[in-house]
């Protein structure tokens, strides 16, 4: 069976196609948030084999796989990668519609130079091909990224972090991709989580202060900014649900610390209270070291106790959750806003309900020191497929400002994910073509194609001053 990823895959008229390989495909790539191992990246880490490189730490396919019948054995049990590849390869057929099934034949064919449909039938060609390349100078870790035609990436780092890898890279100069840090405080956010008070002893080793208060947590957040600032870091990301920053009690956000370190139970309320404060305080800090601030939303963690107790988080339990109410979102930004302090900010949801109320925010809070200063970021998770692609850009365009768009990013843990970008950059192009096609905007090539080579690179690139 020849493949089905042509030349003009996703491009159905002439168009899109003229935009996508006159200005699209000839980017580069600036991954700005993806959960890659700095540490692997430095040793230049070399995989074992596809099944390794392709399924370990991929809760996207584990969830297929089990939705196929697998047995947890063979997902993320002690088989072997072997024999977890075989069961993959003959679920893939099944896999139509899902954006797994597109991704994973991108990277087969972009990486290891397969055209063949992955089956049952030719997973024994996969495996030795793939494996082929993997075990010679092309498959390592650094070999994968330079392939892909990246020039930057951030990664995913805890305040405690001590970023030694980030430093070790930046001195090295054989490897010439900049791998950055990003300051992702999620656990000292996370108050009512049962390992928060253990955390607050780890960051206040890390920052060198014993934390007792509020202002506590907010010096040791500082220190540790402070840390990654001299690691060249850009931007920071917070994960939430559906919060409730209306919430302003101050009282109440110091009772909440008092009693997480006591092991007591919190109030909602409270939690709230120390969200609000903290997020307000880390708002106006990354405002001051001209940093982005990520917010993703509308995520709903560890669903399935059982599986949570077997494999543990990030193990495929997660779901979409509710939507952020928009004047939680707004009693946030304005806070911020209000005294001139809100940095560069992006917006994503994992709720595709929210995306005309996050376009719609965002556009209440821009201002002349940034274009596109609060950005509506790319689909994310369950939504960055083909239609979800096109419906998050479809709300941004009619809401906001499309040709100010950051892009597309990875948000993967897998050296093999870099193709999610091509598909990317092929709805975008399928898309802005369309309209093009059909007189809904000018056959001007030169002035839509850098737009478009704005969208793939060079808004992001400008955006968190890489320049």
């Amino acid at each position: 069976m020849s493949s089905f990823i042509t030349e003009d895959f996703l491009l159905s008229t002439e168009p899109a196609r003229r935009l996508y390989h006159e200005h699209a495909e000839r980017m580069p790539i600036f991954d700005y948030h993806c959960h890659l191992s700095p540490r692997e990246i430095y040793e230049d880490k070399r995989f074992a084999d596809l099944g390794e490189a392709w399924l370990a730490g991929d809760h996207y396919k584990w969830r297929l796989m089990r939705a196929g019948g697998i047995p947890e054995h063979f997902v993320t049990g002690e088989a072997s990668y072997r024999e977890k590849f075989d069961r993959f390869a003959a679920l893939m057929p099944r896999l139509i519609g899902n954006p797994i099934y597109h991704w994973s034949h991108l990277e087969l064919k972009r990486f290891f130079g397969m055209d063949e449909a992955l089956s049952e039938k030719n997973a024994d060609e996969a495996w030795a091909r793939a494996n082929a390349v993997l075990q010679g100078e092309n498959g390592t870790a650094r070999a994968l990224i330079g392939a892909s035609n990246v020039r930057a990436l951030c990664t995913t780092d805890d305040p405690a972090d001590d970023l030694c890898y980030h430093r070790l890279l930046a001195q090295d100069a054989s490897f010439d991709v900049r791998v950055l840090p990003t300051f992702r405080p999620e656990r000292a956010l996370d108050i009512a989580a049962p390992g928060f008070a253990a955390y607050l002893q780890k960051l206040g080793a890390a920052a060198d202060v014993l934390i007792r208060t509020v202002d506590d947590v907010k010096d040791a957040l500082a220190r540790r900014a402070d840390y990654f600032a001299a690691a060249d870091c850009r931007l920071s990301d917070h994960s939430f649900g559906a919060p409730d920053f209306t919430v302003w009690d101050e009282g109440a956000a110091e009772e909440a610390v008092r009693k997480a370190l006591a092991g007591e139970v919190l109030l909602d309320y409270e939690v709230s209270a120390y969200q609000s404060l903290l997020m307000d305080f880390l708002g106006a800090l990354y405002c001051e070291k001209g940093w982005a601030m990520q917010l993703h939303l509308g995520a709903q963690r560890n669903l399935s106790s059982a599986l949570y107790r077997t494999c543990g988080a990030d193990a495929g339990g997660d779901a979409i959750g509710d939507t952020i109410p928009a004047a939680s979102l707004a009693a946030l930004l304005d806070r911020l806003a209000a005294r001139d302090k809100l940095p560069r900010t992006i917006l994503y949801t994992l709720n595709a309900a929210d995306n005309d109320k996050l376009v719609a925010a965002a556009g209440c809070f821009q201002d002349a020191s940034v274009p596109g200063k609060v950005q509506f970021g790319s689909a994310w998770w369950f939504n960055d497929h083909f239609d979800g692609m096109t419906a998050q850009l479809k709300s941004l365009a009619s809401i906001g400002v499309l040709s100010r768009f950051i892009g597309m990013l990875t948000d993967s843990r897998s050296f093999l994910s870099y193709p999610r970008h091509e598909y990317f950059r092929r709805v975008l192009c399928e898309l802005v073509g369309g309209w093009i096609d059909r007189g809904l905007a000018p056959a001007d090539y030169d002035g839509i194609g850098g737009m478009i080579e704005d969208i793939c690179f060079g808004n992001a690139w400008a955006y968190m001053g890489m320049e």
